[in-house]
């Protein structure tokens, strides 16, 4: 979709299937209130060759994954997930490990 209205679902939700999202931006602070103007933030990628540029704005996106100069890079010693309504924890990585364990603890006087 190239600029689609601001108040539809496709520009508010997730959307999970091959859909790519074009808006036209006056500039990356632009980009940046747009991308965090939503319920969700499971996932956003930065395209830049300014590294500094693009560690301020991955940092700055409420998202659970932000890729630089990529995107669906999965990498399975990271935890993978999202901020907000996207997601109820992380896949891979330390923390997807603890939904796998039970934890307990043992007090013993002696």
């Amino acid at each position: 979709m190239v600029n689609p209205d601001a108040g539809l679902r496709l520009s508010r939700e997730e959307v999970f299937g091959p859909v790519v999202n074009l808006v036209r931006v006056a500039d990356g602070e632009e980009a940046l209130r747009l991308a965090n103007d939503s319920d969700f933030g499971l996932t956003a990628s930065v395209w830049t060759r300014d590294l500094t540029q693009a560690l301020n704005y991955t940092d700055r996106l409420q998202a659970g994954t932000v890729w630089v100069n990529s995107h669906t890079l999965i990498d399975a010693n990271l935890p993978f997930g999202g901020m907000k309504q996207s997601g109820t924890g992380r896949d891979f990585g330390p923390d997807w490990l603890d939904g796998w364990c039970e934890t307990k603890s043992v007090c013993v006087r002696y």
